[in-house]
Formats: structure tokens, sequence, C-alpha cells
């Protein structure tokens, strides 16, 4: 088998993987899967629409870097192993050599052009096959298999429970906290707005939050150089099978792309607070920021034109009741453009009354289930019985993995984190943003059954239509009980930054003893209050109030950043926000550059300036303006 170095069978510190092991009893044998992937300033695509390589600096995504830091971690703690696998052209080379510098045993590059433009499924099953070519090569298994959450340039966050489903093993993602004891590892996952404590069986999945640990992070080139070769080794196409693989295995394909060109005026004020905060109020005046504009009139549900066409289900997440209406009234109107039906599909539906006004015509009740494989078995066995045209669910952690888990499972093309959804010539469209929202692709599939995971929030609210009861049926499940949940904690709502007209981003600068200090200016606008990652990081915010490339990405009419620095990670994620105002001490803070508008001082003085003088101006008769 071709090699970097070295014999990849002579490889003895690392077991080999089998599906269905037991559990650690001792030493851990740990898999990180890791991506290189742009510096994030740094992220373009090509003319063929996928991402720029050549002549760009690379790095290994931020997310994998938990993955190997814990690995390595586990391994040494336990006596154990932890080798670092990449999918990626022979420059991937790169973060293999990080990693073993940072103390993985060994890398192991999956590379040959012949997986050119695999997409996440062919991802997923070149990564799949790469661990069970362990298995072939060496007795035993990896216990565990850590993966990033989602990397930043794609972030669809499917690869995991794809490689999960694949390999037939239990998943948990978003893990933040985790103990591995005999059999099984105990972990408290952060999932959109929620915190999640379960037990999982071992060899299990694992995909990494930011918080989990701190990072592999070894930058120096001069180090890597100094890596062992030996500890490298190369897998080809040929060495994981016959496939297909690459683009002859993906089921998406990127198509038009548009630029989300964003110009921010960048207009920085100077001079004593109150001069600044004068010149503020004529802007938002000019501007007309002080009151949202009237709303849109809001078009009712469709009603299906053929009830006996083809299925558009809907994967109803528990919980998520604004969630679920706007997938099915976004999935009604996909229905009449393809002569079908909407199925909405998930454990303890709502009100099948609701749901028929919302946009379903049937209504399928999985029963039995406990945790999202159970479902995600469900709903595959539905795809594969009744092949609905097209399958949507929302993009958070839950649809994330009942969604790529079905994909996988049924060869079905899914797309990730999709902003609109179209029909083309009797096929789906789905329009998924990359970089930070600064481009938008047109993403199809070839498969016969389509699937998308859409963004919480960008879908519109459309007015109940009256319709029938749709008739249910109830599809029962036996639970796996692989994964135990153990306890759910809802820490916030993830609706509110995705709806919110005006948003108050809160940087490091400020002190959370100082938070009600905001409560006037938030009253006033009608804001809600977001803030940086290290923030949340900090604990003085739930992690669904985050902005940011690891965050949410926002569009309200107006975002205020107060005393954040402006690092590109933050600001990628209010870059569709019709108006930005910072707020900042530093007159060359990098903040101000994202910004249309910059007042430049102590925001604790701003701050109270700004309400009075918005007070007063709220309170003066329209024509005083």
């Amino acid at each position: 088998m071709p090699l970097l170095a070295g014999d990849l069978a002579n490889l003895t510190s690392v077991s080999g993987y089998a599906r269905g092991g037991g559990g650690a009893t001792g030493p851990l044998r740990v898999a990180a899967l890791v991506k290189q992937v742009p510096v994030v300033e740094e992220m373009a695509l090509g003319p063929d629409g996928r991402l720029r390589r050549d002549g760009v600096a690379l790095e290994m995504s931020a997310y994998c870097r938990r993955a190997v830091a814990k690995g390595v971690e586990l391994a040494r703690s336990s006596g154990g192993s932890c080798v670092a696998i990449t999918l990626g052209p022979p420059p991937a080379e790169q973060v293999l050599r990080e990693a073993v510098a940072f103390g993985a045993d060994h890398g192991v590059l999956v590379s040959d052009p012949a997986f050119a433009g695999s997409d996440t499924l062919a991802t997923a099953r070149a990564l799949a096959a790469a661990l069970d070519r362990a298995a072939l090569e060496w007795e035993g298994h990896f216990d565990l298999v850590l993966v990033g959450r989602n990397s930043v340039d794609a972030d669809t966050g499917q690869v995991g429970p794809a490689v999960a489903e694949l390999l037939g093993l239990p998943f948990a993602t978003g893990v933040r906290h985790l103990i591995v004891v005999e059999g099984s590892v105990e972990v408290r996952c952060e999932h959109d707005d929620e915190t999640v404590s379960a037990a999982v069986g071992l060899p299990a999945v694992l995909s990494t939050a930011e918080r989990l640990c701190d990072p592999c992070k070894i930058k120096d080139p001069d180090i890597w150089a100094t890596v062992d070769s030996s500890r490298l080794h190369r897998l080809t196409a040929a060495d994981l099978g016959p496939g297909p693989w690459g683009a002859a295995a993906s089921p998406t394909t990127v198509g038009a792309t548009r630029t989300e060109a964003v110009d921010r005026a960048a207009v920085v004020l100077s001079g004593p607070v109150e001069d600044q905060v004068r010149r503020a109020i004529d802007v938002f005046l000019e501007r007309g920021l002080l009151h949202p504009a009237a709303p849109a009139d809001v078009p009712p549900v469709p009603r299906a034109v053929a009830p006996a066409g083809a299925a558009v289900g809907v994967l109803m997440e528990p919980d998520r009741e604004r969630l679920t209406r706007q997938l099915l009234g976004s999935a009604a109107r996909l229905a009449v453009e393809l002569g079908g039906r909407v199925v909405a599909v998930g454990p303890a539906p709502l009100d099948p009354a609701a749901l028929g006004r919302w946009g379903a015509d049937e209504v399928v009740e999985v029963s039995g289930a406990e945790v999202e494989e159970d479902v995600a078995g469900a709903v595959t066995g539905w795809v594969t019985d009744v092949q609905p045209e097209v399958v949507l669910a929302g993009g958070t952690a839950w649809g994330r993995e009942v969604a790529s888990r079905a994909a996988a499972a049924t060869g079905s093309g899914l797309t990730g984190d999709a902003v609109g959804l179209g029909v083309d010539h009797g096929r789906l469209v789905a329009w998924k943003p990359a970089f930070g929202g600064s481009l938008v692709a047109a993403v199809t599939a070839s498969s016969p059954v389509q699937m998308a995971t859409v963004r919480p929030g960008v879908l519109p609210m459309l007015e109940p239509r009256p319709a029938p009861v749709p008739p249910t049926t109830t599809v029962t499940v036996e639970p796996r009980r692989r994964v135990v949940v153990q306890e759910r904690v809802r820490e916030d709502d993830l609706d509110v930054l995705a709806e919110a007209d005006v948003v108050i981003g809160v940087g490091q600068g400020v002190d959370p003893e100082h938070y009600g200090e905001l409560d006037g200016l938030r009253h006033l606008l009608g804001a809600e209050l977001a803030a940086t990652r290290k923030v949340t990081d900090q604990g003085w915010m739930p992690r669904a109030r985050q902005v940011g490339i690891t965050g949410h990405s926002i569009a309200p009419r107006l975002y205020l950043a107060v005393a954040a620095s402006g690092k590109f990670n933050h600001t990628v994620g209010f870059r569709s926000a019709g108006f930005v105002v910072a707020l900042n001490a530093q007159p060359d803070a990098p903040v101000f550059a994202a910004a249309d508008l910059g007042l430049v001082g102590d925001w604790r003085e701003i701050v109270p300036a700004l309400e009075t003088a918005l007070s007063a101006t709220l309170s003066a008769p329209a024509g005083a303006w």
C-alpha cells in the first residue's frame, strides 16, 4: 500500500477498528479526524464553486484542534494511543505533522486524486472506510473517534454523524465535558440553546465543542519539520476499495453562486461623547433606524395540489414549534411546485390540527424513540419505503444528526445550513452560505431523495391556512439505548437572536456585573443581547447568544457592538445586519472597519448618553424629528 513513510502494517501502537466492538477496559485507542481549511480571513471559492486552496494559507480547523488535544490527553492518561486522520490533498500532511508534534502517535493521510470533489457524504464514506481499513490491518478497534463539531469553512456538522451511521456507532455532538468509564463515556454537550448530559456506550463517535479543552496549536513549521516521517502514513483510493469515491460518490453538486457583498461606511466619530451621540442620533433619524419598518404582508400556507403526489417530508424536532411551523410552511410551497404533499415526521407530534394549518397533509408519529439515532432509524425506514422527493430538517444539533444519519443510510444528498429553498426543473435547490455568508451557493442533489437542513429563523412564518385535520399514522421503534440522556437543561431560546430586530452585541470589555447598565438602552430599542465567543467561553452569557463563525449568523435591522474588539470570527456573524454601530474606547479598534458608524469612548459614558438622547428623541412629537 502506498505510504508517505514507514510501513502501515507495522503501526503497532494503534489497534484496528471493528464495528460493534466492546467498550474500553484499559488503554484507550483514539482516532481524531481532522480537516485542513483556509485561514478564516483568507477563505474564498474558485471558479468551480469549491474551496480555493492554491496560494491561500491553510490550517487545522478550530474544532478539530480540540479533537486532537482531547485525543492525545485521553491516550496519555490511559496508556493508550491516538492517531490523527485527514482526507485531503498532499499538503494536508501539514495538519498531521502538527497533530503528531502535539502528541499524537501517528498521522494517516487519506489522499488520492480520486477523492477530489468529495461532498460531506463522500467524505464520510472515505473516512469510515479508512477506519475500517485499520480494522483489516490490525486486530481490535478504536474506542473513540473524535471529530470537530463542524468545520469553519462549511459549517454543516454532517461528517461526524454520517461516519457514526456508516460505522454503526452511537454519536454525541458538541461535547464540552467527558469522562471515560468502563464500557462507556459520560458527556455533557452543548446543543444550540440547551445542555445535554448523557452516557454513551463505547466504541463511539463524539464531536467536540470549543469549550471541551484548550486546542492543539503548534504553528511553527520548523517544529512540524522535526516530526519523524516514519510516523506519517498514506492511504489511497485503491487501499479503501473500489469506491466510487470523490465527485462520483457525491450526491450533491455546487451550482451557481452569488456574492453577498456588504460595504460598511466605517465612519468613526471623534470629540466629546455628547457631540458624538448627537451626531449618531442624527444618523439614526436620517436612516429611519428608530422605528422598525412596517411588517410586510404575510401570505397564507398554500394547499397541496396533488395529495397523492410525491412527498415532501419535514422532520419535527421536539420542543421546536416555531421551527416546525417555518419548515412546514416552506415545505407546502415546495409541494405545490413539485405537485406533491407535505408529510410531518417525528416523535410526539404537536396537535395534528395545528400541523394541518401550518402545512402538513399527513403526519407520521415516531413512537418509542428516546434519542436522535432512534428517530433517524425510523426516518430511514420511512424514506426507504416512501421515497419522498424532499426531506427538510432544522439546522440544529438534533436536525443535523437525524438528517445526516438518514442521508448516509439511504445515500441521499444532504445540503447543510440552507438559508433559502427553491425548485428548478422539478428538483430542490438549497441555497447555502459559505465563508461567513459572504457568498451563497445553489446546491442540488442527484439522488432520488433530496435532503436539506435549514438554518433556524431564515424561513418565513406563513399565515395558517384553513385545513382539515391530517391523517396520522404511527411508526414504533425499539430504542437502542446506546445513548442514554440523563438531563436536558434549556438555557435559552434558539429563536431569540434569529428573530430579533435590534441586537446589542457585548464584548469582553463589558464586565458582566455591569450588564444591567445596558437595560435602559436595550428597552428603548427593543433589543436582545448577544455576545462574542470570549464572553460565552467565560460563561457570562449562554452559548445560544454567541455571534460569529463558531456561533450564530444573524441579520437584525440594527446591531450595536459594545466593547468588542472586532475580530473577524465575531464580525462575520453580523455581516448581514442592516446597520452596524460600534462603541469602543480605542479609535483604531478593528471593529470600526466592520461598522457603519463608530463612537469612540468608554461604553459606560456613551451608553447613558445614548439612552438619554434616544429617550428625548423618541418622546418628542414626530414632526420635531
